[in-house]
């Protein structure tokens, strides 16, 4: 009992540091340490943390992070997002709604080369912002569809936010890959269906752009190749085996390269700029992981989550029930805390949990990306919503959240079909070579 209020003193001091403004990385990193000194130690508290930093910063299975934030830097620099939001408007924009079924479009290919949400949306908001302007779409409707079609940039694969949960809880990296292309298939699909319907009952929303010619279609296609061999190549080859998640970020990072060169987007001033802030933003990760596999040394030699299993065990439910309620419990947190800070705060504390119960960790991590994804949306603290407020300060924060209100709903729809539907998450991971 006393570990368990040590425990939850714990948490308490992380929060506290949290909202007094301490990076969540140095919050958990420095109640990690001083809770593992207070049961363990001092000595052995400073020599855990040491060996930990050590360990993970010279472990070669980390350099997956850096190698896919560069092939996402490189890509975005090459202009691609423009391409894509063209070739998705050449075959979508004449339908009501067109350009906003072309954003989610756009949001997904790019999503297939960056790994980022936040990236996501906020590229696309540069590009898909000022067409549904042009064709007076609703600022509702035309910021909704941005905010929401950014999420998939976690999901559909490769995504940073699955590297940091397979480094987390040593789960293989490339079945979590495999794992979130049919949800993120499935969440854009679901998008664009929402769009449709609302369309349907309110034309004004979205009013229906100029039809393109086959002949213009063809060629907005060519001008995509690129992101799809790219694709084809990184995700094909850790499908088939030919390629480790390491090896595949470092082919990608490659051909991303290439890519851009060849698309005469680089100078040695953007070079040096990508390289710089793939290292800023890497070391950043890095400090994150490192501050919570700390915290979560000290949960573990805490013995809470065997605390946690046990009074799961004693609540004599179905063990579907533990992950609905684990999955509330994470829909409500997304509203007061920022997604990665959620996830390296709960998955220390869910993840024995799950694995005792003889859930498939892959699938575990899914329905992770997936609840994380609606925070990204959800008020008060809507990380892709507050991005976009910032980027159009001239909509009222108000109008953006109404906008991504059926998305939400399209997200929930998406989440049961995870939750309830195993198999068709893992079905990938289980032919993969």
């Amino acid at each position: 009992m006393e570990n368990a209020a040590l425990v939850g003193a714990g948490f308490v001091a992380v929060f506290v540091l949290l909202f007094l403004g301490v990076p969540i990385a140095f919050g958990m990193g420095i109640v990690g340490v001083i809770g593992f000194a207070i049961l363990v130690g001092l000595e052995p508290a400073l020599s855990m943390a040491a060996q930990l930093t050590y360990a993970n910063v010279y472990d070669y299975s980390y350099a997956v992070l850096p190698l896919f934030l560069l092939m996402g830097n490189f890509i975005a620099k090459s202009g691609m997002s423009q391409h894509l939001y063209d070739a998705s408007y050449a075959y979508l924009g004449h339908r009501r709604g067109g350009l906003a079924m072309a954003t989610i479009a756009a949001c997904a290919g790019f999503a297939a080369v960056c790994g980022s949400s936040v990236a996501t949306a906020a590229t696309m908001a540069n590009v898909a912002m000022p067409s549904m302007r042009r064709y007076g779409y609703a600022d509702s409707l035309a910021t909704g569809t941005i905010a929401a079609g950014g999420t998939l940039g976690i999901l559909i694969p490769p995504s940073v936010i699955m590297v940091i949960y397979g480094l987390m809880t040593e789960t293989d990296i490339a079945k979590l890959f495999m794992a979130g292309v049919l949800p993120g298939l499935l969440g854009a699909l679901l998008y664009i269906v929402t769009i449709f319907l609302l369309v349907q009952f309110r034309p004004e929303l979205g009013p229906a752009g100029e039809r393109s010619s086959w002949s213009r279609r063809l060629a907005t296609t060519k001008n995509i190749w690129g992101v799809l061999l790219l694709f084809l190549v990184v995700i094909g080859g850790i499908y088939t085996g030919l390629f480790t998640p390491t090896e595949a970020g470092g082919v990608g990072a490659a051909g991303a390269f290439l890519f851009a060169l060849f698309r005469r987007a680089l100078s040695v001033r953007i070079v040096l700029d990508v390289l710089m802030e793939t290292a800023q933003t890497a070391t950043a990760m890095f400090v994150l992981l490192i501050g919570a596999l700390l915290f979560s040394n000290y949960l573990e030699v805490s013995g809470f989550p065997a605390l946690m299993l046990d009074w799961i065990k004693g609540l004599d439910v179905a063990p579907i029930v533990i992950i609905l309620v684990i999955m509330a419990i994470y829909i409500v947190l997304g509203c007061i805390l920022e997604s990665l800070s959620m996830m390296l705060l709960t998955v220390p504390i869910f993840f024995p949990v799950i694995s005792s119960l003889g859930f498939d960790p892959v699938w575990f991590g899914i329905l992770i990306v997936v609840v994380i994804e609606i925070s990204l949306i959800t008020p008060p603290i809507g990380l892709n919503v507050f991005m976009l407020k910032a980027m159009m300060p001239e909509v009222p924060i108000g109008t953006i959240f109404r906008g991504v209100g059926p998305f939400i709903l399209a997200d929930v729809i998406r989440l049961a079909i995870v939750v309830f539907a195993p198999a068709f998450v893992l079905f990938l991971p289980t032919h993969m070579g």
